[in-house]
This record gives C-alpha cells, sequence and structure tokens, in this order.
C-alpha cells in the first residue's frame, strides 16, 4: 500500500505549475473572448481557478526553501509593477494584478517570521490582507497562504486549509453571482459550488502526486518563464483582442 502511494507522486514542482500556467491561459481566453454564460467560457473558468491555489501553495514552499527572501520579494514586486499595464489592458485599471496578491501574501509570511510583537504581527498581517481587496483573488489567497504556511507540510492540515479556502471561495463566487450576474439563489449555489473545483483538483494534484521535487533540467528556464508568462500572455491576448478580432 505505501509503495502504490509513493508511485502515485509523478508530478514534480515545475509539471504542476505548467499546468496552473495552462489552465490561467484557458481562464483568461474564456474571460477574453468566449460569450458570457456559454458551457465552454464557464468550462474554462472554473479550469482556470486551479491556478491561484496552486501558486500559493508553491509561494510557501519557494519563501521556505528560497536562498534570499529579499531576491524573491524583490522579484515579485518587480513582476508586479510589471504586469500591471498588461493585466489592466486585458481586464480593467480598477483593481491589482495576481502577482501583486502573492507579493502581499509573501509579505504576510514575512510579517510572521519577523514581527515579534504578537499585537504589531496581528495588525499587520490583517492590514497586509486587507490590501489584497484591491487586486485578484482577495482574501481567499491570503488566507490559503496562512493555511498552507501553518500546515508545516502536514497531510490532513493541508487538506484543511484547502477545505476553508474552497468554502471561503464559493461563499464569495455565490454572491457575486446573485448580485452581479441575477442568477437565482438555486443557480448561484450550483454555479458556485462548481467554480471551487479548481481549487478541489489543486488539492488533489497537490496532496497526492506532488512528488516535492523540482525538475531536473530547464530549472532556471522554467523559473523565468513562470514570471514572464503571466504578464506576456496577458499582453499578446489583449493584443490579439484589439488588433485580430477588433
Amino acid at each position: 500500500m505505501e509503495s502504490s502511494r509513493l508511485n502515485m507522486r509523478v508530478l514534480n514542482r515545475d509539471a504542476i505549475k505548467y499546468i496552473a500556467m495552462s489552465a490561467m491561459l484557458l481562464n483568461h481566453i474564456s474571460i477574453m473572448f468566449l460569450p458570457t454564460g456559454s458551457l465552454l467560457a464557464l468550462v474554462f473558468e472554473y479550469i482556470g481557478y486551479f491556478t491561484a491555489p496552486t501558486m500559493c501553495f508553491f509561494l510557501v514552499e519557494g519563501y521556505r526553501y528560497t536562498r534570499s527572501k529579499k531576491r524573491y520579494g524583490r522579484r515579485l514586486l518587480i513582476f508586479a509593477v510589471i504586469s500591471q499595464i498588461p493585466f489592466g489592458l486585458a481586464f480593467q485599471f480598477d483593481s491589482f494584478n495576481m502577482i501583486y496578491t502573492l507579493l502581499c501574501c509573501f509579505l504576510i509570511l514575512a510579517v510572521r517570521e519577523t514581527v515579534r510583537d504578537y499585537s504589531l504581527r496581528t495588525v499587520l498581517g490583517i492590514c497586509l490582507t486587507l490590501v489584497t481587496l484591491i487586486g485578484d483573488w482577495a482574501l481567499t489567497a491570503p488566507v490559503l497562504t496562512i493555511l498552507f504556511y501553518e500546515s508545516g507540510g502536514n497531510r490532513r492540515s493541508l487538506i484543511r486549509g484547502y477545505m476553508v479556502g474552497y468554502a471561503l471561495f464559493v461563499f464569495s463566487m455565490v454572491q457575486n453571482y446573485m448580485m452581479e450576474s441575477g442568477c437565482t439563489v438555486q443557480e448561484a449555489v450550483f454555479l458556485g459550488f462548481s467554480s471551487g473545483m479548481g481549487i478541489v483538483v489543486s488539492a488533489v494534484v497537490i496532496v497526492f502526486f506532488y512528488n516535492g521535487k523540482r525538475a531536473q533540467r530547464g530549472a532556471a528556464f522554467s523559473k523565468w518563464f513562470f514570471y514572464v508568462f503571466y504578464p506576456g500572455h496577458l499582453m499578446i491576448l489583449y493584443l490579439i483582442k484589439r488588433y485580430v478580432i477588433g
């Protein structure tokens, strides 16, 4: 039995990140090009919700194992700034991009690790969580990050973290469907629970299939590809929508 469990862990960190990037691409194609509410649009959109919780998990791993937290934080800051114009062009300029949210999550972990005073640490953590309200994956991403960090790699704690994140995400989506899309309560609940399946799939992949390793080849390429892909694909999609499709 133990052997079969180990054999399930066939996906390394880079492979899962490539899957996450592909899922995000489908989500953004859905938002930018497909008819709102169509079956294909919903499928692509919900597949994309695999990405954010997965990246929160790897943010925690990266924070624990990076050689330099300062360089890690600086990279997030630089690419959060770089990504804002492509994000605004692709979607809207009244909110901040996902790397901005991940930067806030990184700062929450830094505060928890370095600020000794409990009251100050709590206030700073709350403030950093609240500023994600102007970013992508508001509140859910920092909550997931904190719970993943506190799990310490324990599988049961990690699953509980995913369950809390799923519940919070579904609640926000139900509210969104009722207030902005005009759905009935039954429709909003169905769509809300369905939309959270990406988080469930992320949990299954991380808990049961992730082997805790990096790819043996191309590690440097993969590291920078994940940063560049985010603003790069947003700009390409915007240019296609603006100048090709019109």
